[in-house]
């Protein structure tokens, strides 16, 4: 085991992880008109994809659902819910703000999943995957609602490359005496720009093959 990481995760920083992520759900549901999803269903998609990341981390760290054990994570992540359905209402083309919004979600869970385990006294390597497990979470409950396929397990998205080389920068400047605060805004800043970039210029991992 390492040292546990004397810090704790501000409520603030995790009411923005689940509302950044509450808004780029709903406005991802909302794109698709031919679903004929109703308002509710376009809320429940955002909810579930604002706190689908916490929940798995909470339960990979074996701790009490943060999200259910207080009135403001739902009522942030409904909020945000409502606030993404009048967004893409008022624009007719956001195809840019969701992509940048669901590259910082990937970026915030990331870190905060990393950060959490570590200050819980996990090793690196467990730690880099609780990170990366909440870092995709919430896009993998989304796509899963909206009976779509899994976009973390397709070719070109990078969800979880992204997230990982963000939990490593994150886990190495700690590891170097960076203030913590200062690592994690690191992570979240490389996860959040790999993953623009592969949506940008197409990079991807090979693709599986059958061999003949």
């Amino acid at each position: 085991m390492t040292e546990a990481v004397a810090f704790t995760i501000p409520l603030w920083a995790d009411l923005l992880a689940v509302g950044v992520g509450s808004l780029q759900g709903a406005m991802f549901a909302s794109g698709f008109r031919d679903r004929r999803l109703d308002l509710l269903g376009i809320a429940i998609i955002g909810v579930a994809t604002g706190l689908g990341g916490g929940l798995l981390r909470d339960i990979f760290l074996v701790v009490p659902l943060i999200a259910l054990h207080t009135n403001w994570y739902l009522s942030v992540a409904v909020l945000s819910a409502l606030f993404g359905m009048l967004l893409v209402r008022l624009f007719e083309r956001l195809d840019i703000v969701i992509t940048f919004l669901d590259a910082l979600t990937i970026g915030l869970f990331g870190a905060i999943g990393t950060t959490k385990a570590l200050s819980l006294g996990l090793p690196v390597i467990p730690s880099i995957f609780v990170g990366m497990v909440s870092a995709v979470g919430g896009s993998v409950v989304r796509d899963v609602l909206l009976a779509m396929p899994i976009a973390l397990m397709h070719v070109g998205s990078l969800y979880a490359v992204a997230a990982g080389l963000g939990t490593v920068v994150l886990v190495v400047a700690s590891a170097l005496g960076v203030p913590i605060t200062i690592a994690a805004i690191a992570g979240v800043a490389v996860t959040t720009v790999v993953r623009l970039l592969a949506v940008r210029y197409g990079w991807s991992l090979p693709e599986q093959r059958a061999i003949r």
